[in-house]
């Protein structure tokens, strides 16, 4: 949702230097729904994207004693991710051939913003040397702690807290407590933990076995990659039910793992699906808070995204299909 936020004024300002008028230009449809999508599908590709990542990575660890690292959700995440952007590119330029645009903006004009904007200030390279450090840390800590030996001090959860911290350290003031206050979705952060207490339950109590075994237990014998397409699909439905990518994700995961068990598979088989497509949602702008971001923008109605949205789901869970099964059976993530 907040990539959809930063996303919207540029494209904004793209479409009033062409001079295009909302509902008016599929120009403007297509840039307004690639704002959405690409918040979706650039979701996916580490843990730190959307809420149904590591919320999925905490149910492997605590219902199946599966520890899925922050590079691991890469290897499927980022492939998933590269299949899915020349596919979304192509829909939108065919659902909506492109009229000719003439931006007013010259280069010189680009330069002279670009000037405008100055040089980085102490607070944004803190910033910028922060987030470095803790992405690599979150892709490297495994290897480090295999290297010195096992300890906890380089889990995403500690590495994310200790330099969320950092950022209020005198010298650095990159926030103050006032601003995270203020800025900081702490209602998100609430529905997360909520949101694994739930599943937990669910899975604890044997409704998540129940359920599953209901809506999916013919699938056993079906190819891995047959089974991977269902569930995608499955989950893909589902989600036009619910608005919120984290209930969606609470709601799957657990029943997918307690299926897994059930039919002797690797819970990661069909937990690893379920939360990547749990945050894929390009028919309805209802389904989710980042297409309604760019759907007020008035450029693009609900008729145009789900007209494209059809075929880029049937698109992403090929995507997703191809990179679990050939991902996880390269580097060893899944057992078939």
């Amino acid at each position: 949702m907040a990539v959809a936020a930063m996303l919207l004024p540029l494209g904004m300002s793209i479409l009033r230097d062409a001079g295009v008028e909302p509902l008016k230009s599929n120009f403007g449809r297509a840039l307004m729904i690639s704002c959405a999508w690409g918040a979706l599908i650039g979701g996916i590709a580490t843990p730190a994207g959307c809420g149904p990542n590591p919320l999925t990575m905490g149910f492997l660890r605590d219902l199946a004693g599966i520890e899925f690292s922050f590079l691991d959700w890469m290897i499927i995440g980022v492939p998933a991710m590269i299949l899915m952007i020349p596919c979304a590119w192509i829909i939108l330029l065919k659902c909506f051939p492109l009229e000719e645009i003439n931006l007013k903006i010259t280069e010189e004009e680009f330069k002279q913003r670009f000037v405008e904007l100055g040089r980085l200030t102490r607070k944004e390279i803190w910033m910028l040397v922060i987030f470095g450090v803790t992405i690599f840390l979150w892709i490297f800590g495994p290897l480090i702690e295999n290297w010195i030996g096992s300890v906890d001090y380089l889990s995403i959860y500690f590495v994310a807290l200790t330099f969320a911290c950092i950022l209020f350290f005198p010298g650095v003031n990159v926030l103050s407590w006032k601003q995270a206050e203020q800025q900081i979705s702490w209602g998100g952060i609430i529905l997360i933990v909520t949101g694994l207490a739930m599943g937990m339950a669910i899975y604890n109590t044997g409704a998540a076995e129940w359920l599953a075994w209901m809506a999916f237990h013919s699938i056993g014998a079906l190819h891995p990659a047959l089974i991977v397409f269902v569930i995608v699909l499955g989950v893909s439905i589902l989600k036009v039910m619910f608005s919120s990518n984290t209930v969606t994700g609470t709601i799957a995961v657990p029943l997918l793992i307690a299926l897994a068990k059930n039919l002797d598979l690797d819970p990661v088989l069909l937990g690893i699906p379920a939360g990547i497509t749990s945050s894929l949602a390009f028919i309805l702008v209802t389904s989710t808070p980042t297409n309604v971001i760019p759907y007020s923008s008035g450029y693009f109605s609900i008729g145009d995204m789900a007209k494209a949205g059809i075929w880029m789901t049937i698109m992403s869970s090929v995507c997703v299909t191809i990179s679990i099964y050939v991902m996880g059976k390269l580097f060893g993530l899944i057992t078939f």
